[in-house]
């Protein structure tokens, strides 16, 4: 039998009791676990399921009393140290710990730097991390929520109920968070927040979570991310090497829920683990650097790609848990390929569940829809110029790259982040405090951003997606730029696609087209995007923009097209699908046309595309100088009559230079001369009229040899064959 102590020595006053039991309590830390009173310990515990109540202490069970006028609340002496609390109620027990006898887990070093808004690495502040605390293990729940009144952790440890678990605010901040013991990996959860004005927000799902449920459900999951034991050392001491503007960097695009599906068990999108072997096996044979994945972080909606994330901080559970995303990007190391992850810091999607007035107000997001809204994807605008915001997304981008060793991001969007009146009318914008367009607060974040992770990640790249003519994107920001390290070359892409798309009868009309692009090609470092966007809404595949009566002739076009790409200055990136000419848009909600790419045209556009990889990872010429004008010139720029263009490559001192010879005409064209800026023998590295990629096989056997012809202001020249709609590649044998 339990020995009965003497009642405490005087219960909690009726008006705390009652907010403690409505859940309206502002101190609950205050009031509940152990305090001592005059020369006793007092625990106060409550349990709306509880009838009786006790304390489970190393001298015994010791009964608690149920306070006389509140139901679920008991108090009773206790002596000091650990205890566990025992729950009796129409014959049931339970018996757990109390979350209300430890203390804070953040230290004031946390606090300070989340006040100043320069926690660099945030995640290890807040979010839920299983740890052990005070000699039990449990999870620690921290959230940012500066204008709530009242914040609870909720799940199904404490039956979705707000009032069992609020959270302890931590002074000036505006973080709440508390120690749950027995809770962990796998374990749903969520926010309940009642906000200044006394009304409770929908619940929360945590905006600094690590994992999240299987969609359609919101809540986040508490997941264990540390302890991964990395293997690819190697990769990373030797990936800055891989991620230089001098380096071959050709990147394969994948949206991993529809790259291929298993439609034997209806239809799911392969998990980390199978990517990690099949995806990656593919990429590495096809001859790619580096993989970019279409946002992988949390989302609601399938059909937004992930482009309308919700946790930033969750690998989304769509392909598994965050283990396994890890051993994907390590399985991609030991393959030799990079991978890169679109990130999304320009918008975030209104669903109730997510940051939308997240504690109450407009926390994340501006007040004003004029700044905070964007009518083009229904999304909110964060509030780039608030400290914690702009901390919140700076920190995301480091997490990515330090906890997942991943190898770059590409900024989605940026355009929208840099200009006040993006897609927007007169009277539908603010300006800035100049008066102006520019959203000085969306620079300032991405100099910040670009600036941390570059200085905190050796070896990393970033990229912008930016369709303007913003000034040095891909400039330091010392140097005034932006600080990204690539940007995506939006103009070049609408451009050639547009000659392209066009009977070769016409494209005489169009030839600036192809050639206005190397006016500004060396201002920034680019990289030329044959991406998602241009395979959808309607735009159709890229070899369905091809011309032709015959199929024939359509993939000869897009092979010309590639060999076009390829010999370009710029680094690369194709979407999947692409790489085999998928005929069909892509469907996000099925997979790629795998049947299709067996077929002999298609089977012939892939062969080219792991050629045309190969021979740009072995060729210098083809890569190292792709951001500098001396790694270009012009031989023939001008020949609009007959839809030829031609052109030098350079690399360093010794490496053998390259020319490369478009024809766009379906006319074969036979001694053509043209200048080559050295004598001797050319080789043809490749031709895209080869038979093993479709073509008819017209070349020119093997080379060409310079004579001393001058021609397009070279001292030298050789005739060469020029087959219908078809680039080759000439490199020189040094």
């Amino acid at each position: 039998m339990a020995t009965v102590p003497p009642p405490p020595p005087a219960f909690l006053p009726d008006d705390a009791a009652r907010a403690i039991a409505e859940g309206r309590h502002d101190d609950p830390f205050a009031v509940l676990g152990p305090h001592r009173r005059g020369r006793v310990t007092v625990v106060t515990a409550f349990d709306p399921g509880a009838e009786r109540l006790s304390a489970l202490t190393a001298k015994g069970e010791v009964p608690l009393y149920p306070h006389p006028a509140v139901r679920g609340l008991f108090e009773g002496r206790v002596p000091a140290g650990a205890y566990r609390l025992r729950g009796e109620a129409h014959g049931q027990a339970w018996d757990y710990a109390d979350a209300y006898r430890f203390g804070p887990v953040l230290g004031e070093i946390d606090e300070y730097l989340i006040g100043e808004g320069t926690h660099r690495r945030l995640w290890t502040a807040l979010g839920a991390h299983v740890r052990e605390h005070e000699g039990a293990r449990g999870t620690h729940f921290a959230v940012w929520a500066p204008n709530a009144r009242r914040v609870s952790v909720v799940g199904s440890f404490n039956f979705w109920d707000g009032r069992r678990h609020p959270m302890r605010r931590r002074g000036a901040t505006g973080v709440w968070e508390i120690f749950v013991p027995e809770v962990g990996e796998g374990m749903p959860y969520k926010y309940e927040i009642i906000g200044a004005d006394g009304h409770a927000q929908p619940l929360k799902a945590d905006p600094v979570g690590f994992g999240a449920e299987h969609p359609p459900a919101t809540a986040s999951v508490v997941r264990d991310i540390s302890g991964y034991g990395w293997k690819d050392s190697d990769w990373m001491a030797a990936r800055a090497e891989r991620n230089r503007r001098e380096s071959p960097i050709s990147i394969y695009e994948v949206h991993l829920g529809s790259w291929r599906r298993r439609w034997d068990e209806g239809g799911r999108p392969l998990s980390y683990r199978e990517a990690a072997v099949e995806l990656v096996d593919y990429a590495a044979d096809m001859g790619f650097t580096h993989l970019e994945f279409l946002p992988l972080s949390e989302h609601p909606f399938d059909g937004s790609w992930g482009y309308q994330p919700v946790g930033l901080y969750a690998p989304t559970i769509r392909h598994g848990p965050p283990h396994e995303f890890r051993d994907l990007v390590e399985a991609a190391h030991a393959k030799g390929l990079g991978v890169i992850l679109d990130w999304v810091p320009g918008h975030f999607p209104t669903d109730a569940h997510g940051l939308a007035r997240f504690d109450g107000t407009h926390l994340y997001e501006h007040a004003d829809p004029r700044e905070g809204f964007h009518r083009d994807w229904n999304t909110l605008i964060y509030n780039f110029g608030r400290r914690e915001v702009a901390n919140f997304l700076v920190s995301n981008a480091l997490y990515w790259l330090e906890e997942y060793h991943v190898d770059g991001l590409r900024v989605d969007a940026v355009a929208s982040m840099l200009y006040r009146d993006y897609s927007r009318r007169e009277g539908e914008w603010i300006p800035n405090v100049h008066g102006g367009r520019e959203n000085l607060e969306a620079i300032a974040l991405l100099r910040r951003m670009n600036e941390t992770v570059y200085g905190e990640v050796p070896g990393i790249l970033t990229v912008a997606e930016e369709s303007t003519s913003f000034p040095a994107v891909s400039q330091p920001v010392h140097a005034g730029g932006l600080g990204f390290g690539f940007k995506w070359n939006m103009g070049w892409m609408n451009d050639t696609l547009d000659y392209m798309r066009r009977d070769p009868v016409h494209r005489r009309h169009h030839h600036g087209q192809m050639t206005f692009g190397l006016l500004y090609a060396f201002s920034e470092n680019f990289i030329l995007p044959l991406s998602h966007d241009e395979v959808v809404h309607g735009k159709g595949s890229i070899l369905g923009r091809m011309p032709g009566a015959t199929a024939e002739d359509r993939f000869a076009n897009l092979r010309a097209y590639y060999g076009f790409m390829w010999g370009h200055p710029g680094k690369k990136l194709l979407f999947m699908g692409s790489e085999f000419g998928q005929a069909h848009e892509w469907n996000h909600a099925a997979d790629l046309d795998w049947g299709a790419a067996a077929r002999p045209l298609h089977a012939g556009v892939r062969r080219l595309v792991r050629d045309l990889n190969a021979l740009y990872r072995a060729t210098p010429a083809l890569y190292r100088k792709d951001c500098e004008a001396g790694g270009f010139g012009w031989i023939e720029a001008g020949a609009e009559d007959i839809s030829v263009f031609a052109w030098a490559r350079f690399g360093a001192a010794g490496d053998p230079p390259a020319v490369v010879i478009a024809n766009f005409t379906p006319v074969e064209r036979t001694l053509w001369r043209c200048g080559l800026p050295r004598p001797g023998h050319w080789r043809e590295a490749l031709n895209t009229d080869a038979a093993a990629y479709g073509g008819g096989n017209i070349g020119n056997l093997g080379g060409v040899t310079a004579e001393p012809v001058g021609w397009h202001g070279m001292a030298q020249s050789a005739l060469v064959t020029l087959p219908p709609l078809a680039t080759l590649i000439l490199v020189h044998d040094s």
